[in-house]
């Protein structure tokens, strides 16, 4: 076969009629808008899918989230403004700050940002660290047992001190395990973090038969429910902020988003986990100890799970259960990944996420819907929130019609 026929062959080759193409140094401000409209895209499909399965028009689903996350209505809204009527906005948001759902949110929110943050020095080394529902229970059950045996014999502020570095301990020591099996001998992480917690959980499973409170049922259930030992006082400047607020939760996470911000960006730390993740060669030749850099990172990691499990029990639950991480593990691996591993942009999708999640949950209550729509709501959105990352990166193609096809 000659050239000329192969070149006249290859001429007649149509050019597909779609191609994707990468797209060439996107802006910030672009890939913004992007991610902006996937959000009002997938809530547009939220709203035909409420309306499909209960004919709820979407004032009512805004009434919905907006009760969720605000805590008050249209009326209760009226009523703070007519009681504010020189200074409606003060009204606002004394109503706001002294509502329930909304520092229930902050909670959630907070706790999700502790867990992302969390899971990001490990992702950034390329350490696929799935053990952070493990890594939050053992946290947990840490808290849990300094809570029953040393309630009586430790002052308050002692007994806080002793569960927070009891939960730090645990979550470090099961975030530690699998690190040494990696550096030691390169075992696959993403198997043997995501196995840890199954073990996590069973040992929570057997401690709560061990501590039943129940009379049989294998629950523990709450922790010094009379005597309030251990738990987080939630009506710190109660006359402001209300009689059940989450302020410990919002100050404790925010300083530790910022600490581990300035730990990643301008450590050396930081920049040994960031040569570690590009190139394993490369950290070698610069004279870095790569086991040392996975072994330090898991225990941060491990750490910081723990104390997420101490924000939980201390501070929200005061109990532990198998399901007192609620999959947070799991879920704030999207919140890390959406964020590309910023701590401050994971704020942003932590009380996304957190707020879809609640409000998804009270619309299907609203609606007549059973909990499991709810999940397909929120996943929806998340849908809607991945897929534009394709669009940040990529654009589509569409061929041009040459002149003989337009004859």
């Amino acid at each position: 076969m000659t050239n000329n026929s192969v070149h006249s062959k290859s001429s007649h080759l149509k050019e597909p009629l779609i191609r994707v193409a990468r797209r060439e140094g996107t802006s910030k401000l672009a890939a913004f808008f992007i991610k902006l409209l996937a959000i009002v895209l997938s809530c547009v499909v939220c709203l035909g899918v409420i309306y499909i399965l209960t004919g709820s028009t979407p004032d009512k689903v805004a009434s919905a989230m907006g009760g969720e996350l605000f805590g008050f209505g249209t009326r209760q809204m009226n009523n703070i403004m007519n009681a504010y009527s020189s200074s409606p906005l003060e009204g606002f948001f004394r109503g706001l700050l002294s509502s329930k759902p909304f520092w229930r949110t902050i909670r959630d929110a907070m706790i999700m940002l502790c867990v992302a943050i969390a899971l990001t020095p490990a992702f950034k080394m390329r350490f696929w660290n799935t053990g952070g529902e493990g890594q939050i229970l053992m946290g947990g059950l840490a808290t849990a047992t300094v809570m029953i045996f040393c309630a009586d014999k430790l002052s308050p502020a002692l007994l806080i001190i002793v569960m927070l570095l009891a939960s730090i301990a645990a979550g470090l020591v099961w975030g530690l395990i699998p690190a040494i099996f990696k550096a030691k001998w390169n075992t696959n992480e993403t198997l043997f973090t995501l196995m840890m917690n199954y073990i996590a959980i069973q040992l929570v499973l057997f401690f709560n038969i061990i501590w039943d409170t129940t009379g049989g049922a294998g629950y523990i259930g709450m922790i010094n429910k009379e005597t309030h030992a251990g738990w987080f006082p939630t009506d710190i400047a109660g006359g402001f902020l209300g009689t059940e607020n989450y302020i410990i939760h919002l100050l404790t996470v925010i300083v530790l988003t910022v600490l581990v911000y300035i730990y990643l960006g301008y450590t050396k730390h930081g920049y040994e986990i960031s040569v570690v993740g590009e190139s394993e060669n490369t950290a070698r030749y610069a004279g870095i100890s790569i086991k040392r850099v996975i072994i330090r990172t898991m225990c941060i990691s491990g750490a910081i799970c723990g104390l997420a499990g101490f924000l939980l029990v201390a501070g929200s639950t005061h109990t532990i259960a198998k399901d007192t991480s609620d999959n947070r593990g799991f879920t704030a691996i999207i919140v890390a990944w959406l964020s590309k591993f910023n701590p401050f942009m994971m704020i942003f999708y932590s009380f996304l996420i957190v707020f879809l999640s609640n409000g998804s949950k009270e619309i299907a209550t609203r609606c007549g819907l059973n909990e499991a729509a709810s999940d397909v709501l929120t996943g929806i959105v998340l849908f809607f929130i991945i897929a534009s990352d394709f669009f940040i990166n990529y654009r589509l193609v569409f061929r041009h019609k040459t002149a003989k096809e337009e004859k």
